[in-house]
């Protein structure tokens, strides 16, 4: 049995004739929390969608659980086990907060999945409704249930979108910014809940923040320019000379405070 979920080696993208990765390799080990940091526009958002299946690649190898394999078509996720949040949060404002957090076991991740459900066996239906409120429980959302989307904060739409990328029990699970725009109370309860997480699954980030990064990954991997540019613990990668000059464009050490995860 392999000990590493994803690995993704040699990976080029290009728009246009524009390269937007180039040769880029990574690998998230399994129970391992992953983080994916670069300036903006390095070329951390297209990785995700590769491995989504939401763009193609124009050479790469694609390994998971320690087979290889087409890159994955989105509808092919959610059997592999692979499921993502978005920047946007997404979340469907004519369901409810349970309806939605369902939606994430429909393979094609569409709304009226919730009008399928109806056509379901009792006994299928019933495992789908428990399992999502198994999921907002775990991100500390259950007083959520039975509300609408339209009601919630901000921090709480959060906690609903990260409950809909869990009901399908993930074995990688993919964060988009998931600490954007909140504050340090809900930032620090996220990443206390990151951590027990990883228990249950491989984990792979892209982030902002410097320190909730520093705080919950095992690896980081840092992107310039659709290049991967240094790899290795947190503490490794802030003193590489390449990192320091790709976010502050000198040499000189980055302050603890910094965007280094830009």
């Amino acid at each position: 049995m392999s000990s590493t979920q994803l690995s993704l080696s040699n990976l080029s993208v290009s728009f246009g004739g524009i390269k937007a990765l180039t040769d880029v390799s990574l690998s998230v080990p399994k129970n391992s929390v992953v983080g994916l940091i670069g300036p903006n526009g390095a070329g951390k958002t297209t990785v995700f969608n590769c491995i989504s299946g939401l763009v193609k690649s124009d050479s790469g190898v694609f390994e998971f659980d320690g087979v290889k394999r087409a890159f994955p078509k989105p509808h092919e996720l959610v059997d592999l086990g692979i499921t993502r949040t978005l920047q946007g949060v997404g979340l469907f404002n004519e369901l409810s907060v349970l309806q939605n957090v369902m939606v994430g076991a429909d393979k094609k991740y569409k709304p009226n999945f919730i009008k399928e459900i109806f056509g379901m066996s009792g006994k299928t239906e019933a495992n789908l409704v428990e399992r999502a409120e198994e999921a907002l429980a775990w991100v500390g959302g259950a007083s959520l249930i039975g509300r609408e989307p339209s009601e919630l904060s901000y921090p709480d739409t959060k906690r609903v979108a990260l409950a809909r990328a869990l009901v399908i029990n993930p074995t990688l699970l993919m964060l988009d910014e998931p600490a954007a725009g909140l504050g340090q109370d809900d930032i620090d309860a996220l990443a206390a809940l990151i951590k027990q997480l990883k228990r249950r699954c491989s984990i792979l980030i892209v982030e902002h923040h410097v320190d909730f990064v520093r705080e919950i990954s095992d690896s980081v991997n840092v992107l310039n320019f659709g290049k991967l540019i240094a790899s290795g613990s947190y503490d490794e990668v802030k003193k590489n000379p390449a990192v320091i000059e790709a976010y502050l464009g000198h040499s000189d050490k980055p302050d603890e405070n910094s965007k280094l995860g830009g």
